[in-house]
């Protein structure tokens, strides 16, 4: 199976790779004239290209086909994820991009066990994760990890979505019935769920007031970095991105 990167950059039918990605293909894996690999250009578009020449600051590439990628849903969905302690929000954030989401945002709200700390180079890593978790899953875009937001903040972004699926301790909607229809193409979905401490009763009442609707996950209590992970999952499902 030929090798997967994203394009540093693409100029018309030529490509390159540079930094990491240009020097594991020119110098791990002896890259030569002819060999060929599979480019993406982080906008859904998956491209057959053959090197043309290859060193380890730069690779140059040749485009010779082009499709749209069998992995990206025809739709985006955030993921907003209360922002939980020790390293857990990675593990959101790497299996989030498995799954197909095409963002995720961390939140602050009243009962976060966490607090705001060195969150601008946090998100370097973060975003990292992310990157690498769609090179291995072969998705069609670099999905993004947003800077954290406050709940306030969080229910003004409500409304830039089609549909937001508030995953509630307190229940709601049966999921089937809030989640369908799917999202059309080019729609916005969100998906909310909280941080180890759940939800003030005041938090909960802004974000329904602001357009998300309340659904719960089933009788079992899940931990906050299951809960986001299961929710994205079953809406996939019901979405048909999971056949």
């Amino acid at each position: 199976m030929a090798h997967r990167y994203f394009a540093a950059r693409i100029e018309g039918d030529t490509a390159f790779l540079e930094g990491a990605d240009a020097n594991h293909l020119a110098r791990v894996l002896r890259a030569r004239p002819g060999d060929e690999v599979i480019l993406c250009d982080g906008a859904g578009t998956d491209c057959d290209a053959v090197v043309e020449s290859a060193d380890p600051d730069t690779v140059q590439l040749r485009i010779t086909a082009r499709r749209p990628c069998a992995a990206e849903p025809p739709f985006a969905v955030t993921v907003f994820a209360g922002y939980p302690k020790q390293d857990k929000l990675e593990t959101i954030i790497q299996k989030s991009v498995e799954l197909g989401a095409a963002r995720i945002t961390p939140f602050f709200s009243r009962f976060c066990v966490a607090a705001p700390k060195n969150e601008d180079k946090k998100n370097v890593r973060y975003a990292r994760i992310a990157a690498e978790a769609a090179k291995q899953c072969g998705r069609g875009i670099l999905p993004e990890v947003s800077m954290p937001v406050t709940v306030p903040e969080l229910c003004r972004l409500v409304p830039q979505f089609d549909r937001v699926l508030f995953f509630y301790e307190k229940g709601g909607q049966p999921l089937r019935q809030a989640a369908l229809p799917a999202p059309p193409a080019g729609g916005r979905a969100a998906l909310i769920t909280g941080a180890e401490g759940g939800f003030s009763p005041e938090e909960a009442e802004a974000l329904i007031a602001a357009g998300a609707v309340p659904v719960g996950l089933g009788p079992r209590i899940l931990r906050c970095e299951t809960a986001p992970l299961a929710g994205l999952a079953a809406c996939m499902c019901l979405w048909g991105q999971l056949e």
